[in-house]
């Protein structure tokens, strides 16, 4: 996937299950346009991954072995810890 095809990085943010959407949509909304073009690339990576790693990883129910993953998921974490709660 592109790094500049936004389009299409944006409906693989849309996972379907609700926890993922509440971390991944804000992200994508908030910070990607921010992102080196490193970290984009290590987005789309993670958005290849499939639903129930992404959950447990997000939720800190573990975490990926690929440490461009896992510092992809700290990011994601602190930047939507950051912005505080918001309302979907």
């Amino acid at each position: 996937m592109d790094i500049d095809n936004k389009a299409r990085v944006h409906w693989a943010c849309r996972r379907g299950m609700r926890e993922l959407d509440l971390s991944i949509m804000p992200f994508f909304e908030y910070d990607y346009d921010q992102l080196s073009d490193e970290d984009k690339k290590l987005f789309i990576r993670l958005l290849e991954c499939d639903d129930p790693d992404l959950f447990n990883w997000l939720m800190n129910h573990g975490e990926p072995r690929d440490s461009g993953l896992k510092k992809m998921i700290i990011m994601i974490q602190q930047r939507n810890k950051a912005r505080g709660p918001l309302a979907m």
